[in-house]
C-alpha cells in the first residue's frame, strides 16, 4: 500500500472514531458537576504532556475530518436529487410502491446535532416530572371540613297553618334566656394564685413585690399610668382658679382694687374694679385704645402710648400693650411692646391667643401669646422680673410691594360664622387647647382706602435661627402673615360722583358675622360702602343718611348685631345714629340728636340684650339705649366730669346659670382703667326681646 492510500486510511479511520465519539457524547447523561470537574485536570494534563508536533498534527487530523463530513454531505444531497428525478421519470408502476427506505444508497448520513438536542430534551422533561411527582406527594387537599350555608326544611302544612293563622289570640307567658349556653362550671379547673408582699413603713424604695413568676407583672403594676395631657390640663384649669381666689383676698385686703369701690362707680352700676395701671412700667403713659375680645368675653386688651419721661433704656421709645383677664386686675396677663404706635387692634376669632395690630406707619404686627418667654426681653422693675413679648410677625419694611402706604384705621378678624364663633366660645377656664395648624384671615384697611386681606399661617415647626425667606419673622416665632387680596374701596366710591372735598378717607371696616364675604366700610363724607371681597356686585352699594346730599360727615364707629340679625348701628360726628339694614339704603331708625351734637366715639351692642346698646361721645359722657322701652332716644346717660374718658369697650357673657355679667371698660385721660359692672335690669334679658325687636324693625319699615 502506498503513503498516500496509508494516510487516508488513517484519517478514514481517525473520522469514525471522532463520529463515533461524538455520538456517544450526544446520548451521554450527565450525572453531576462532579465528573466535570474531575475530567477537567485531566485534560488539562493530557494537553500539557503532548508535545507541539503532536498537537499539530492532531489539528491537521481534525480539519480534514470536517472537511471529509461536508464533503459527504455535499454528495448525498446530490444523491437524493437524482434519486428524486429518476422516480418522477419513470412514473407510477410497481417500482413506484418501493419505500425510500428500502431504495439502495450510496451511504448512511447521521445527524449527530438533532439526536443530541433531542436527548437533551427528554432529559428536561424527565426532570421536570420528577419534580411534579415530588411536589404532588407534598401538597394533600383536604377535604374533611364541610359546613352548610343554608339550611332550609321544607314546611309541612301544619307550620303553614300555624305561620299564618297560630299566632292569633295568644299572648306572651314568659321569656327565657341564655339557651345556647352548653358551658358548665367544673371543680376541677386550676386556681391561678399568685403571692406577693409588702411592707410598712418601708426600709427602701421597695415596699412590695411578688414570686419571681410574677415579677414583670409587679414592675409593671407598680408604674403609674399618667395622663400627661390631662394632668397638663389641670394644672392649668387649677392654677387660674388658685389665681382668681388669691386676687379675691388681694382685693379684700387692699382698698385701692376693691371692686365695690364708691369713688368710681357710675349710677347705672352696680360695682366697679380698676385695673392696677400704677405698675412701674405703666406710669406716665395714656390709654389710647381698648379691645374686647369677641369669644373670650373676659380678656381686654389696652394699648399704651410713651412715657412722658424716661424711665427705662428698653421702654422709653416704645408702646405698650397689655392683655388683662377683668377678673384678676392687680396685673396684666401679657405686657406686649411695639416700636410703632398702635392705632387698632383685635384679637384671634377663636381664641384669644393671637393678637393683632394696626400701626400708624401702615404695618401689620402680630403676637403670639403662647410662646415661650425665654425668647422675649426680661426686665427687672421694683425687685420683680416682667416679661416684655416683642411682635413674632411684622409686615414693617419687608413686604413693602403689598404693605400699606398710609396708617392703618382698621384691622379685623374674618371669623367663619355666628355659629361657628359661638360655639367656640372658650372661657380662661376652659381646658381644650386651640386646634394645630389653624389659618384664618385677616382685614386690615388704611385711611386711603386699601383693605388688605392677609391669610394667617401657623407653621409646623419653629426656627430658633430665623428665616432667610420670612425676614419678618421672630427667630423662635410660628405664626406669619401672607398677603392674599388687595381691595381698592376709593375706587368705588369716586366713580359715583360722591368726592366733592378731595379724597374720600376711609376710617372703619366690618364683615358681617353670617357672611364673612360681605363688608361695609365707614367713610369721611357720611356715607357707607357695602362691598364684597369676590368683587360680586350687591345690592345695596351705599348706606346713606336720611339727609339728602353729601355732607363733611365722618362714620367714626360702626358695629354690627351679635344675635345674627342683618342690621348694624353707625355713630357719626355730628352726634347722630343711625340703625341699617343691609337690604336697605335708607337707615330704619336714625337719631340726630341723641348727644346733643357731640361727636359719637364708642358704639357697641351689648351682648347679653338684643335691643341694648351703650354709647360714648368725645365729651366723656356715657348713654346707655334700650330700644323695648324707648326707641327716642337713651334711657340712662352718666357724664364723667373729674377724669374724663378717652376710650371705652363692652365685655360680659349672657346669663348661663348666674354667672352673666355686662361690663364697661372704661379709659380714663389719666391713664386709669377702671370696669364697670352694669345692674341687672341691663344684663338680663326680657321675656322673648329678640322677637320683639324683630316687631320693631318691621314696623319701621
Amino acid at each position: 500500500m502506498s503513503v498516500p492510500d496509508c494516510k487516508l486510511c488513517v484519517l478514514c479511520c481517525a473520522r469514525v472514531c471522532y463520529c463515533l465519539q461524538d455520538y456517544e457524547d450526544d446520548f451521554e447523561v450527565c450525572d453531576g458537576d462532579d465528573d466535570d470537574v474531575a475530567r477537567e485536570p485531566e485534560s488539562g494534563e493530557t494537553a500539557e504532556e503532548l508535545p507541539l508536533a503532536r498537537r499539530r498534527e492532531i489539528q491537521e487530523i481534525q480539519k480534514a475530518i470536517h472537511a471529509e463530513n461536508e464533503r459527504v454531505g455535499e454528495l448525498s444531497s446530490k444523491l437524493f436529487e437524482e434519486q428524486g428525478r429518476t422516480e418522477r421519470g419513470r412514473g407510477p408502476g410497481p417500482a413506484a410502491d418501493v419505500s425510500p427506505s428500502e431504495t439502495p444508497a450510496c451511504g448512511i448520513f447521521l445527524d449527530f446535532a438533532t439526536a443530541s438536542r433531542r436527548q437533551k430534551s427528554r432529559t428536561q422533561a424527565l426532570k421536570q416530572k420528577t419534580r411534579s411527582t415530588k411536589l404532588l406527594r407534598l401538597i394533600d387537599l383536604d377535604f374533611s371540613f364541610t359546613f352548610s350555608l343554608l339550611d332550609l326544611p321544607p314546611v309541612n302544612e301544619y307550620d303553614m297553618y300555624i305561620r299564618n293563622f297560630g299566632k292569633k289570640n295568644t299572648k306572651q307567658a314568659y321569656v327565657q334566656y341564655n339557651e345556647d349556653n352548653v358551658d358548665r362550671d367544673v371543680q376541677t379547673e386550676e386556681v391561678e394564685t399568685q403571692e406577693v408582699w409588702t411592707q410598712h413603713p418601708g426600709e427602701g424604695a421597695a415596699v412590695s413585690g411578688g414570686s419571681e413568676r410574677s415579677g414583670p407583672l409587679d414592675a409593671a403594676a407598680i408604674v403609674p399610668k399618667v395622663n400627661t395631657p390631662r394632668l397638663c390640663s389641670f394644672l392649668r384649669a387649677a392654677c387660674q382658679v388658685i389665681a382668681v381666689l388669691l386676687e379675691e383676698d388681694r382685693v379684700a385686703l387692699e382698698p385701692i382694687w376693691t371692686p365695690r369701690a364708691q369713688d368710681c362707680t357710675l349710677r347705672f352700676s352696680d360695682s366697679s374694679a380698676q385695673l392696677n395701671t400704677s405698675l412701674p412700667f405703666l406710669q406716665n403713659r395714656r390709654v389710647s385704645y381698648l379691645h374686647a375680645s369677641q369669644v373670650q368675653r373676659r380678656m381686654v386688651v389696652s394699648v399704651h402710648g410713651r412715657p412722658g419721661k424716661a424711665f427705662a433704656p428698653l421702654l422709653d421709645g416704645r408702646y405698650v400693650l397689655c392683655v388683662w383677664d377683668i377678673w384678676q386686675p392687680s396685673g396684666p396677663q401679657k405686657v406686649l411692646i411695639c416700636e410703632s404706635k398702635v392705632t387698632c387692634c383685635c384679637f384671634s376669632p377663636f381664641k384669644a391667643f393671637l393678637l393683632f395690630a394696626g400701626t400708624v406707619h401702615g404695618s401689620v404686627v402680630v403676637w403670639d401669646l403662647r410662646e415661650d418667654a425665654r425668647i422675649h426681653h426680661y426686665v427687672k422693675l421694683s425687685g420683680c422680673f416682667w416679661t416684655f413679648r416683642t411682635a413674632t410677625f411684622s409686615t414693617d419694611g419687608v413686604l413693602t410691594s403689598v404693605n400699606h402706604r398710609s396708617p392703618l384705621q382698621a384691622i379685623e378678624p374674618i371669623a367663619g360664622s355666628v355659629c361657628k364663633r359661638q360655639s367656640c366660645v372658650l372661657s380662661p377656664f376652659s381646658s381644650q387647647e386651640e386646634p394645630a395648624g389653624l389659618s384664618f384671615h385677616v382685614a386690615s384697611l388704611d385711611e386711603s382706602g386699601v383693605l388688605n386681606v392677609w391669610v394667617v399661617v401657623e407653621l409646623a415647626k419653629a426656627d430658633t435661627a430665623g428665616a432667610i425667606s420670612d425676614l419678618g419673622l421672630l427667630p423662635g416665632g410660628r405664626i406669619k402673615l401672607v398677603h392674599s387680596a388687595a381691595i381698592q374701596l376709593s375706587d368705588s366710591l369716586s366713580h359715583k360722583g360722591y368726592e366733592l372735598r378731595g379724597s374720600t378717607q376711609t376710617l372703619n371696616v366690618k364683615f358681617l358675622p353670617s357672611d364673612p364675604n360681605r363688608f361695609v366700610v365707614g367713610t369721611d363724607m357720611g356715607l357707607i360702602s357695602h362691598g364684597t371681597r369676590q368683587d360680586v356686585r350687591v345690592s345695596p352699594r351705599l348706606f346713606r343718611p336720611q339727609q339728602q346730599g353729601v355732607r363733611p360727615v365722618k362714620v367714626n364707629v360702626i358695629d354690627f348685631s351679635p344675635f345674627g340679625e342683618p342690621i348694624f348701628l353707625a355713630g357719626c360726628s355730628d352726634g347722630s345714629i343711625r340703625l341699617h339694614q343691609l337690604t336697605a339704603e335708607q337707615p330704619l331708625l336714625q337719631w340726630d340728636k341723641s348727644t346733643d351734637g357731640r361727636a359719637v366715639t364708642g358704639l357697641q351692642w351689648s351682648s347679653t340684650r338684643p335691643a341694648v346698646f351703650l354709647v360714648q361721645d368725645d365729651t366723656s359722657c356715657v348713654y346707655i339705649w334700650d330700644l323695648l322701652e324707648s326707641d327716642l332716644g337713651p334711657v340712662a346717660k352718666q357724664p364723667v366730669y373729674l377724669d374724663r374718658l378717652v376710650a371705652m369697650t363692652v365685655v360680659g357673657e349672657a346669663e348661663k346659670t348666674r354667672s352673666g355679667f355686662l361690663a364697661l371698660v372704661l379709659a380714663r385721660a389719666s391713664g386709669d382703667v377702671d370696669v364697670q359692672y352694669l345692674r341687672r335690669e341691663w344684663v338680663a334679658p326680657v321675656g322673648d326681646e329678640l322677637q320683639r325687636l324683630r316687631l320693631l324693625l318691621r314696623e319701621a319699615l
